[in-house]
């Protein structure tokens, strides 16, 4: 259920067609990506944010190359009817290609287990190109270790983004949460305050994006 290459996408649905919307996307629109060779798995969330109203869908595939492929381009080519009309009328429309770079899980969990959590953070940040070395490593040797001190860490997988839109980030950590008490957990904290994150974070660049998503549907796989 879990590939190297993530596709993050998030819409809003159009006002008063939720319910539509809703069983478009888990009827149609992840059914057809799921019939492509390459997809391995989808999962869909929604946004937690005060007054947000979106939705994420992760997709997990074996390659970037997946996106390129002749399946995947007659289904993102040739939309039916009622899928031109659902994506001319969603909002808040998002869309990263990610690699992944890293991943870490619990000594006493397992991935299948870590990828179904209820609750998804993602954290994005725009790294410069000649400070990604330095980033990579404080995330990878010292922030993560310390995140994963909490039970209700599962799992925290890096990305390197290599396109998307509408913003330009370049670095992806998603963060797969037992429970919301990790994110106010002495083990955050611990991780926030680090003499290495502080280094960094004096730095101008260093501002990340934060979403806390919940998952809304059982994960969809192949029925191949």
């Amino acid at each position: 259920m879990q590939g190297t290459t993530i596709l993050f996408s998030e819409m809003t649905p159009p006002p008063g067609r939720e319910e539509e919307f809703h069983a478009w996307y888990d009827e149609e629109h992840i059914p057809l990506r799921m019939a492509v060779p390459g997809f391995v798995s989808a999962r869909r969330y929604r946004d937690t944010g005060e007054g947000a109203k979106g939705f994420l869908a992760v997709y997990e595939m074996d390659a970037p190359g997946v996106l390129k492929s002749d399946a995947y381009g007659v289904v993102k080519n040739q939309p039916s009817a009622l899928t031109k009309d659902m994506l001319g009328s969603v909002s808040g429309f998002t869309r990263y290609i990610g690699q992944e770079m890293a991943v870490r899980r619990r000594a006493d969990g397992d991935a299948p287990t870590a990828l179904d959590a209820p609750l998804l953070y993602a954290v994005w940040f725009q790294v410069p190109e000649d400070r990604c070395a330095d980033f990579d490593a404080w995330y990878e040797q010292d922030h993560v270790p310390l995140l994963m001190e909490s039970p209700d860490w599962l799992m925290v997988r890096r990305f390197r983004i290599t396109d998307g839109d509408p913003l330009p980030y370049n670095r992806l950590a998603l963060h797969y949460l037992a429970d919301r008490a990790a994110l106010s957990s002495p083990a955050r904290e611990k991780a926030r305050a680090t003499p290495w994150r502080a280094r960094l974070a004096a730095e101008p660049w260093f501002k990340g994006t934060y979403s806390v998503f919940e998952a809304t549907r059982p994960r969809q796989t192949p029925a191949r």
